[in-house]
């Protein structure tokens, strides 16, 4: 199985400096969710004058490139990067920095686009391969499930994948370091919502009334208990509230008759994902029961949890293993509270989701001062490269 280190892709100078363009290009012009036309023209040119097959119009501006290997095989794998950049107005001071204002590549975005875009060069100048690669730019990842509308219009019917694999750079982490874990490796993130009603009244008179904040009161209260004493000590769940909304500010004498909440649960588990969504509901129906109000629970399952298949983890890692020294490569590292829409893909088809580190010193994603590290997308190219090799090899 020939593999390929990051050390070897780095030192091709001529091919780094020009996917440091593609990258820096991609990150002057950010396109937020299911608007990235220009991205998406960039990826499929880029493809096709590389004879490469090209697929456009899924999920509007996804682009899915095949190539096949010169080895016969039936084995097809699917690589996966996403496009999306984010409502944020940037503040790094680069010289690449966003020309749209309000907009950015805060997620690294362009860099996955970029380490996707050289291995696909690399393997369509040399497809030493048995089998079928699958290259799938998505968009939208950031909170509109675009993988998710992807697989709705036929992602794995028209481009069957015997497995899927995804990559994510990681500030805080060092540079080139690749950390994965089988099993659950990155958690549901969820919206819930509340309304509390009564019927409001004086401030000087709450007697006549019934009051929906001694309902909020009760709610949050209670609101630790269930992550507390309803999950496992075993498991984990994060319950938080991000906004909260009654009554006006200029009428501080007026008991409002509706309160509204609203928040994110993020849980690794289907079973606790499950339990957290009943236990709000029951919380917010007695809270308000309590105050002779009425409650409204709305639970909306947005991203499911990220679940590595273990077959394909092994495989993720020992492509990491051939990319850079084992020393740097975690393959039972810790959970991410975040959340990743690759897992919709995941709940399709087996695969594995991994990180590679963008540097202790970067700011954190989705923050104005982010900028994916150059200086990784040698890491991951070669990932990509490896593995191709690991999983369709072929006899010498």
């Amino acid at each position: 199985m020939k593999t390929t280190t990051a050390a070897t892709i780095a030192a091709d100078s001529d091919f780094i400096a020009r996917l440091t363009e593609i990258r820096h290009d991609i990150h002057r012009h950010p396109e937020t969710a299911f608007e990235e036309v220009r991205t998406s023209d960039l990826v499929a040119d880029f493809l096709e004058e590389r004879g490469i097959e090209v697929h456009r119009g899924l999920a509007r501006t996804g682009v899915v490139g095949v190539l096949k290997g010169r080895h016969p095989g039936n084995r097809r794998i699917s690589l996966r990067a996403d496009m999306d950049a984010l409502h944020i107005e940037e503040k790094t001071g680069k010289l690449h920095a966003s020309t749209i204002p309000g907009k950015m590549h805060a997620c690294g975005h362009d860099g996955h686009t970029t380490m996707l875009l050289g291995a696909a060069e690399k393997l369509a100048a040399d497809p030493d391969f048995a089998g079928t690669v699958q290259f799938i730019f998505q968009p939208a990842e950031e909170g509109l499930g675009g993988a998710r509308v992807m697989i709705e219009e036929g992602l794995f019917e028209q481009h069957p994948s015997d497995a899927v694999y995804g990559l994510h750079n990681m500030p805080g982490t060092p540079l080139g370091e690749f950390r994965t874990r089988p099993g659950a490796m990155m958690s549901a993130g969820d919206t819930w919502e509340l309304t509390l009603r009564g019927t409001g009244g004086h401030g000087a008179m709450p007697h006549e009334g019934t009051d929906p904040t001694m309902a909020l009161a009760s709610f949050l209260s209670g609101l630790s208990s269930i992550v507390a004493r309803n999950v496992a000590s075993f498991d984990s769940a994060v319950i938080s509230v991000g906004h909260v909304a009654a009554g006006d500010f200029n009428s501080p004498n007026i008991i409002p008759a509706e309160v509204r909440l609203r928040g994110t649960a993020r849980t690794f588990l289907p079973e606790t994902r499950d339990l957290v969504e009943r236990r709000l509901a029951e919380l917010g129906q007695a809270a308000a029961a309590m105050h002779n109000c009425e409650a409204d629970p709305n639970f909306i399952r947005r991203y499911p949890p990220l679940v590595n298949w273990p077959e394909e983890t092994g495989r993720a890692v020992a492509a990491a293993q051939a990319t850079v020294d084992a020393a740097m490569v975690d393959g039972e590292a810790e959970r991410v509270g975040a959340s990743e829409d690759f897992s919709f893909m995941l709940e399709k088809v087996p695969g594995c989701f991994a990180t590679v580190g963008n540097g202790t010193e970067s700011a954190f994603v989705h923050t104005p001062l982010y900028d994916f590290d150059d200086a990784v997308i040698p890491y991951g190219v070669a990932y990509w490269l490896n593995v191709v090799a690991t999983e369709l090899s072929h006899a010498e």
